[in-house]
């Protein structure tokens, strides 16, 4: 009997330890899962801000525009979170890139409409995922448009090939309207349509006069309704499209102010997203600080006269519809004759971080991308010869990799510019042909390969902090990701 009452005893203690220790094990475990939805929505929120600009017109109740057009697949539209670009279900999708202007007009010839499939070929080789190219060539020579309103079909076409080429290439295009110089015919071409000049602004009438400015909205309309010949896909509906520009490089010095290019900015961002609500929107500019800038940031511009361009970087980005900031980077055309290789390094990299530290301030945390950067080789005030040359791509490469490695607004860079082989009449100095210039497509293949690591380990771990400001844990992922990627030139 004592027996029996003993063992019972000892069972009755057994079972209430095991409950005790259930229970710690159920309260650790409950404790460990809030841990890791608190860090994970923590670290999601520090990776990409959920500051989504509306730029389709989602009302939150629904799925946005972009999200119909392309299903969230990878090759979907790429949007804006915060500072950063994502594509997908919101992968960042910081850029690598370059600039080949002149692809529609080769793609019109039969003759010459290989180099577009070569130059897309060799820019994926070396990881380059985006390319801006005119979307305009307005009067003369194989234009676009040939007068307000008509187009030759010809060149819509070869604009189609360019579209479909990138697209196979797993290439996305930035595509400005228009140009703010006369090459490729420019507002002054327009201004000459409508025989404005007379409004006493000369070229710069293309910011106010009522009958050029609609000139300009139709041509915007006829191109981002345009249906590609070669895909049956409407260029609103196309992933392949990054981002439309409204000019490249705009300028209004005729009014110093800034009011009458802002208004006209305003105007035109309105126009584009009422026609294509999908897509993102930049302005082209060049990343000038006007007017309107604080002293400090007057004195980072390269000189004095641009200040009076009648562009103003941060008003200009600020404007309802304008998804993106965007800049360029001359330092050898920009700074006074005589500018040392070194200052123009050092310029270089001041203006990609006092741009990134606008774009991530002063615009509330919106994506900047050095759409244009460049030195040239000829010419009497070429301080770079190809050689040297890398030097200046690997500084502007390392301001975006600083930004890179934190989440920061510095969303890519394009090279000015990328050439296939024999287009060398063609060359302003500036271009890189890549399969004669080894040193310069690693640097740009390495730099591709950063990128992508980082994108890649975003894609699965940025929830669990892939942007925490442990600098150790960002310099193991670059180090981890700095692998020397040699150019195989595809024949």
């Amino acid at each position: 009997m004592e027996t029996s009452y003993r063992e019972e005893e000892a069972r009755r203690k057994a079972s209430l330890l095991h409950c005790i220790f259930f229970f710690l094990l159920g309260a650790l475990a409950m404790a460990a899962a809030i841990a890791v939805l608190h860090e994970s929505s923590y670290w999601e929120w520090r990776c990409n801000r959920l500051t989504d600009i509306v730029v389709d017109g989602d009302d939150g109740d629904g799925p946005s525009s972009s999200e119909v057009v392309d299903g969230g697949g990878e090759w979907g539209m790429v949007r804006t979170r915060g500072a950063q670009f994502v594509v997908g279900g919101g992968r960042p999708f910081y850029v690598n890139g370059f600039n080949t202007y002149w692809l529609m007009v080769l793609a019109v010839d039969p003759s010459t409409r290989g180099k577009v499939t070569e130059v897309f070929r060799q820019a994926a080789a070396v990881g380059l995922t985006v390319c801006r190219t005119w979307a305009f060539n307005d009067g003369g020579w194989r234009a676009l448009q040939k007068s307000p309103g008509v187009y030759d079909e010809e060149v819509f076409k070869a604009l189609d090939f360019v579209v479909s080429e990138a697209r196979k290439h797993k290439i996305r295009l930035i595509l400005p309207l228009i140009n703010n110089w006369d090459d490729y015919g420019g507002k002054a071409q327009y201004v000459r349509w409508a025989q404005a000049a007379a409004a006493g602004a000369g070229a710069d009438a293309f910011f106010s006069d009522e009958t050029v400015r609609g000139y300009f909205k139709s041509h915007v309309t006829a191109v981002l309704t345009r249906v590609n010949a070669y895909t049956g896909v409407a260029y609103r509906d196309d992933p392949t499209i990054m981002a439309w520009e409204l000019m490249n490089e705009p300028r209004c010095a005729s009014d110093p102010t800034g009011d009458t290019l802002q208004a006209w900015i305003a105007e035109m961002a309105f126009h584009v997203k009422s026609v294509d609500p999908a897509h993102l929107l930049g302005v082209g500019a060049e990343g000038f600080y006007g007017p309107s800038s604080p002293p400090a940031r007057l004195r980072v511009n390269p000189n004095a006269d641009v200040a009076l361009a009648g562009a103003d970087f941060v008003r200009n980005h600020r404007v309802l519809g304008v998804d993106f900031a965007s800049v360029h980077v001359y330092p050898d055309t920009w700074l006074p004759a005589g500018a040392t290789k070194e200052a123009q390094l050092r310029f270089a990299t001041s203006w990609v971080e006092a741009h990134i530290a606008d774009a991530e301030g002063a615009l509330g945390g919106m994506p900047v991308l050095f759409a244009e950067f460049g030195v040239s080789t000829r010419g009497a005030r070429a301080a770079f010869n190809a050689t040297s040359r890398d030097a200046f791509i690997e500084a502007v490469y390392g301001a975006m990799l600083r930004s890179t490695r934190r989440g920061g607004g510095g969303a890519g860079a394009l090279l000015w510019q990328v050439f296939p082989e024999g287009t060398d009449y063609m060359d302003d100095g500036y271009a890189v042909v890549l399969p004669r210039a080894a040193a310069t497509a690693g640097i740009v293949a390495a730099h591709s390969r950063r990128l992508q690591s980082f994108n890649s380990r975003c894609a699965w771990s940025c929830r669990w902090g892939c942007n925490k400001r442990d600098n150790d844990t960002a310099e193991t992922t670059t180090a981890e990701a700095d692998v020397d990627v040699s150019f195989h030139h595809e024949l």
